[in-house]
């Protein structure tokens, strides 16, 4: 779509593709705008596996949401949550214990006008507009504390953001920042872009996204992105390619997982 739909917030760059309406383009959402179509087909053309890692993130998610639900959390803080799709995390949370609160927070006002949309009456789940190369502010934001109580275990999701974060920006310390406002007890949930199994084509996906997007990209190695996990522990199956992790069934691990270049990992603060 070039023209500015009547769903969109005033002042979108609809010239220059977003992080998250690209990913609601590889979802196959309706969000988003020529640009992202553009930059989504264009990766697409150098990397065919670019919508099955988008899907095998999703689906991730929804396996770790579970996972945490069934361990007890029942408080979640998703950073970085895009533009809302089928089985959002308020869904997946709410479903398996009722009651359950979700704090949303993103920068792009697409994804905040429409998860303002999807959720309208839902009294246990909002969006909030935050930065996460700002932390602290995320912490002190008084919307995020009337929903998530953080003397209590906390769900944290990091899930495909923090990729979007530059090493002159620190994610490290990032992290680190936001695991010291967490109670003992809770989760740490990431899944990061990972150029280990083929550079080359990294650089150049990474070249390409970088040159079209609003937001740069940014893949590392699998040991800078387990030390994003540094004051939690780990559980199994440790940090491994996306489809890896707690599988509902071998059918849903490809032949290659490293073919789908994202690491993903949960961690428990003890």
């Amino acid at each position: 779509m070039t023209d500015q739909p009547g769903w969109a917030p005033p002042g979108v760059d609809i010239k220059r593709a977003n992080p998250a309406r690209v990913y609601d383009y590889w979802l196959g959402g309706s969000h988003n705008f020529l640009a992202d179509q553009d930059l989504g087909r264009a990766m697409a053309a150098i990397e065919p596996n670019v919508r099955a890692i988008t899907q095998a993130n999703r689906a991730y998610l929804g396996r770790a949401v579970r996972f945490l639900a069934a361990a007890g959390i029942r408080q979640f803080l998703d950073i970085g949550s895009g533009i809302p799709t089928e089985a959002n995390v308020h869904q997946v949370a709410q479903q398996a214990s009722p009651g359950s609160r979700v704090a949303y927070a993103d920068i792009d006002p697409v994804a905040i006008a429409h998860s303002k949309a999807i959720l309208a009456g839902n009294e246990n789940a909002a969006i909030f507009e935050a930065d996460l190369r700002e932390p602290e502010k995320i912490l002190a934001n008084e919307g995020i504390r009337r929903l998530v109580d953080f003397s209590e275990p906390t769900g944290l999701l990091l899930v495909a953001v923090l990729h979007f974060i530059a090493d002159a920006d620190d994610p490290w310390r990032i992290v680190a920042t936001l695991r010291g406002a967490l109670a003992p007890g809770s989760y740490l949930v990431i899944s990061h872009g990972t150029d280990e199994n083929n550079p080359s084509l990294a650089r150049a996906a990474e070249k390409l996204y970088n040159r079209g997007a609003s937001t740069q990209a940014h893949a590392r190695s699998r040991a800078q992105i387990q030390r994003l996990f540094e004051g939690f522990d780990l559980v199994d199956p440790g940090l491994v390619y996306v489809p890896l992790w707690r599988p509902g069934s071998p059918a849903d691990v490809p032949s290659d997982p490293s073919m789908l270049a994202n690491l993903a990992g949960v961690a428990k603060k003890t």
